[in-house]
């Protein structure tokens, strides 16, 4: 079926693969941000554990307050960038995150002060989710709708594709060199790269001001972020997918670098390497999931390939290498694969969720970037609670359980053309759980 209306024209290459072109630079930095952003994902835990932290479960604790303000702020980057423009939520995203990283290295972590590690470390945690998701915002208000979910899909290759892979991978190489701490001082400098090659890239690329009517308050802004809660519960359903979709991703590394490094055997070269071989998998499944939801729907993806998928994939990525050991570390690798594969499988959610509220896309980009951001409190607080209470196995059965919960939420999450039908609307330009060609 073609609709004149939504035919995108063929411009190029960029065109063809739903980049889009203006925002190219914008891509690169954001990959180059999260690489910085990633450098510490696969060993900060137990670093921490071992230089003023104490124990594990306390490095956890840091962990889960830097999860709070990655909530907070993934909230408020949806919120604020309809009143200040996802270009200026970027750069002071970049500036919190330089700032406390700085602070954090010198006077937390330098000194192995477990206070200072709380305040500094979780009020850097405000700095990502500013820049990351604020570029997510002008992706989706500039992007062409028939091709949005491949847009996105090139956005979550940038952000995993630094946070943790290339991260990771830079850190299994730079660790042996410099040590950790010259590790962390570098993933400083990629940082300030990355915001420098996005913002300054893609300073006068439309979609980077404000996006609200000339009226709109930042206080209403925040208003309406919050009131989509009971004038579209379904969206509200979405953001707790969103939740369970990398809540268990953030709460295995509170426990899986231990695990694997040291009881499993496979050591920190090999286990940062595994991290990379997964979320490097994830990467590229990013796109091919992007472009196959607007083929068969994002619903379909989300609840087949995503939820179902992870289940299965979460309890084999811990399960199997723990039970075979390190003689079989390609298990493990395979193993990592198809969950790096499977947890792909939620990327159109961020085109599904704004075209549930088309006429508050904003609100609904809000509560789903408070769902992403949620992810990195749950995920790690799950860990941290019932780490001593059922062992790492009993945590992994939890996130297990979350994923399935999540299958069954997703079949609530219809676009308004759908709901209060039998749930088999006749597939039209812009039924994009069924058809092609996202609303």
């Amino acid at each position: 079926m073609t609709d004149a209306a939504t035919r995108v024209p063929d411009r190029g290459l960029l065109d063809r693969i739903g980049l889009p072109k203006p925002l190219v630079l914008g891509y690169i930095g954001v990959l180059l941000f999260m690489i910085g952003d990633g450098v510490e994902s696969g060993f900060i835990s137990p670093y921490m554990a071992d230089h003023g932290a104490g124990t594990d479960v306390k490095a956890g604790y840091v962990i889960t307050v830097y999860g709070v303000a990655v909530m907070l702020a993934s909230w408020f980057s949806g919120a604020l960038s309809q009143v200040w423009g996802p270009r200026r939520v970027m750069w002071t995203g970049l500036a919190i995150w330089a700032v406390f990283d700085a602070l954090y290295l010198l006077f937390a972590l330098g000194t192995e002060n477990y206070p200072l590690m709380l305040v500094f470390y979780g009020i850097r945690g405000f700095g990502y989710p500013l820049f990351a998701f604020g570029f997510l915002v002008w992706i989706t208000g500039s992007a062409p709708k028939a091709r949005l979910g491949t847009a996105v899909g090139w956005f979550y290759f940038a952000f995993t594709g630094g946070l943790p892979t290339l991260g990771s991978l830079w850190s299994s190489f730079t660790i042996p060199q410099i040590g950790e701490m010259g590790t962390l001082w570098t993933a400083l400098g990629l940082i300030l790269i990355g915001g420098a090659v996005a913002l300054v890239g893609a300073r006068k690329r439309e979609g980077g001001d404000r996006l609200a009517e000339p009226g709109v308050t930042t206080g209403e802004s925040l208003y309406n972020s919050i009131s989509i809660v009971w004038t579209h519960p379904r969206v509200l359903v979405g953001c707790l997918v969103r939740v369970i979709n990398t809540a268990p991703e953030f709460g295995m590394l509170v426990y899986l670098p231990r695990i694997f490094s040291d009881d499993v055997g496979f050591g920190t070269d090999k286990w940062l390497q595994l991290l990379a071989i997964i979320y490097g998998t994830n990467i590229f499944f990013n796109l091919i999931f992007g472009a196959v939801s607007d083929k068969i729907g994002w619903r379909t993806t989300i609840a087949t390939f995503g939820a179902l998928g992870c289940a299965i994939s979460v309890t084999v990525l811990y399960f199997v290498p723990t039970w075979l050991g390190p003689d079989y570390y390609w298990v493990a690798v395979l193993a990592g694969m198809l969950y790096g594969a499977t947890l792909a499988g939620f990327v159109p959610i961020s085109a599904l969720i704004p075209n549930m509220a088309p006429e508050n896309k904003g609100g609904a980009m809000a509560l789903l970037n408070l769902g992403a951001g949620g992810a990195t409190f749950v995920g790690p607080a799950i860990a941290s609670l019932f780490l001593p209470l059922v062992g790492a196995g009993g945590v992994t059965i939890v996130f297990l359980a979350l994923y399935l919960v999540a299958m069954v939420l997703t079949f609530f999450l219809k676009l308004p053309e759908e709901q209060g039908s039998s749930g088999k609307a006749a597939p039209t330009a812009t039924d994009t759980s069924t058809a092609p060609t996202p609303a």
